[in-house]
């Protein structure tokens, strides 16, 4: 495992503002409203090599949530106790301040958790933020009074000292230490990457601490309770996975504010940057609108997917697993390629499998055909059920090739483009699911125009 840096500190001090600046990238939520974060966020970030020359090395960077903060959904607890787990692994602690401020109660309150926990001096980084300049840099020598020695200064919204800060986390990283220990500190492998959606309450964060095996991420029946896309690295048997905990997607109308606006864009955003999408569904609620507006968007954007029916324990003994498949095969038609898992992620049944159908689309999504088994196989198809002719105009193959894969992205090079309209191209995609390796994957098909030669031209 890489060197863990977690953040902590009270509210509003700037902590998600560091931890994106440390990143690299807007990760965490930043906003003005006090106790926006929650759960644990972590990343790899890359920190500068001395001298700014080559490659620095990798660190393992926590955000948490405001320590001390009153939460609005009654949460204050779960937030803290995601603060003590991030502590107790932690290499380097960096304590967050605000200059601007000064010393206040809820700062002597960290301190005390910190020292409480045995976090030694060396342990610790105080980062005295919002030091917009030089005005502010003889404030900061009046946080030595926590007894955490001199802080560390910048401004994340100005990136006043930034290198300087960046310089100085480097070197309070005791890296050869790390090493000696069997702590491999350039690992930043992250598996296969899984995002975990669905609408609110679908079970998305209890199925990633499954997942986990711990309480990675904040459970409750409170809708709205993730804001964050939180990622969750974990292996299974040597095989490496990093599940993407998302925030419940809601209807647009139904979005209030700039911090479910936030949440709304890193879901979708999870969706674009995972290997396979988890799309979890309710089997003790309706198909929604949201529902299919979702499995519109893992569509549009050629995903593996898994279906997860989840709160399966909850159905009706009546109601069949074949009934079900039946019911989500009329309700979201776009995912009918997609294989269907039901679980119950409260009880932890059912993960082994889930994490099989992932390999398993992983694999598909990865392979490639021979141009010449492809040509084989679309001429015969075509063959079988030509489109019509129009004006006159007959289609021609001239060939087909793989272009691309994660998605398998077909190219088919033909004279009349415009004679592939969507019902042909969806029963050419049909039909290449039952002869190709890619029987539960979108497959991406590009059709290319090409002039005829008067040797390719038939009658």
């Amino acid at each position: 495992m890489m060197p863990k840096v977690v953040i902590v500190g009270r509210p509003n001090v700037g902590k998600s503002s560091l931890f994106n600046l440390i990143a690299g990238r807007r990760i965490s939520i930043v906003d003005p409203i006090a106790g926006v974060t929650r759960d644990r966020v972590s990343t790899t970030a890359q920190l500068p090599a001395k001298g700014r020359n080559g490659e620095g090395p990798h660190i393992e960077l926590y955000d948490t949530g405001g320590y001390g903060i009153e939460d609005s959904q009654n949460l204050t607890a779960q937030v803290e106790r995601q603060i003590a787990n991030a502590l107790a692994d932690a290499d380097l602690i960096l304590f967050v301040v605000d200059a601007q401020t000064g010393i206040v109660p809820l700062d002597k309150r960290v301190t005390r958790l910190l020292r409480a926990g045995g976090a030694i001096m060396e342990k610790v980084m105080l980062v005295c933020n919002k030091v917009d300049g030089q005005n502010l840099e003889m404030e900061a020598a009046h946080f030595m009074k926590l007894g955490f020695g001199m802080p560390v200064m910048i401004s994340t919204v100005t990136n006043h000292l930034k290198n300087t800060f960046l310089d100085q986390l480097r070197d309070a990283i005791d890296f050869q230490a790390i090493s000696e220990s069997g702590r491999e500190n350039d690992d930043i492998e992250t598996g296969i990457k899984i995002a975990i959606v669905g609408k609110r309450n679908a079970g998305k964060s209890t199925l990633v601490n499954a997942f986990a095996g711990e309480e990675r991420v904040i459970v409750s029946e409170i809708e709205g309770t993730t804001r964050d896309s939180v990622d969750v690295r974990f292996e299974i048997k040597k095989h490496v996975f990093t599940a993407i905990d998302t925030a419940g997607v809601r209807k647009h109308k139904s979005i209030k504010g700039d911090i479910e606006y936030y949440s709304h864009h890193r879901s979708l955003l999870a969706i674009r940057r995972a290997d396979v999408v988890l799309f979890m569904i309710d089997a003790s609620l309706p198909i929604s609108q949201v529902d299919k507006q979702l499995g519109n968007e893992i569509v549009k954007h050629d995903k593996p997917v898994v279906l997860v029916i989840n709160k399966w324990d909850l159905v009706p003994e009546e109601t069949t697993k074949e009934d079900y498949a039946t019911y989500l095969d009329d309700s979201m038609k776009g995912l009918s390629f997609a294989p269907i898992a039901f679980l119950s992620a409260q009880k932890a049944e059912g993960l082994r499998p889930v994490l099989a159908m992932v390999n398993n689309l992983y694999k598909q999504a990865g392979h490639r055909v021979s141009t010449g088994e492809l040509n084989r196989i679309v001429k015969e198809i075509i063959q079988q059920r030509l489109p019509p002719a129009h004006m006159g105009r007959r289609l021609n193959v001239f060939y087909v090739t793989q272009l691309q894969i994660y998605p398998p992205t077909i190219g088919v090079f033909v004279n009349h483009p415009d004679l592939f309209d969507n019902t042909y191209e969806r029963f050419i995609i049909n039909r290449m699911r039952d002869q190709l390796p890619f029987s539960e994957v979108p497959i991406k098909l590009l059709i290319r125009g090409r002039k005829e030669s008067p040797a390719e031209t038939t009658d």
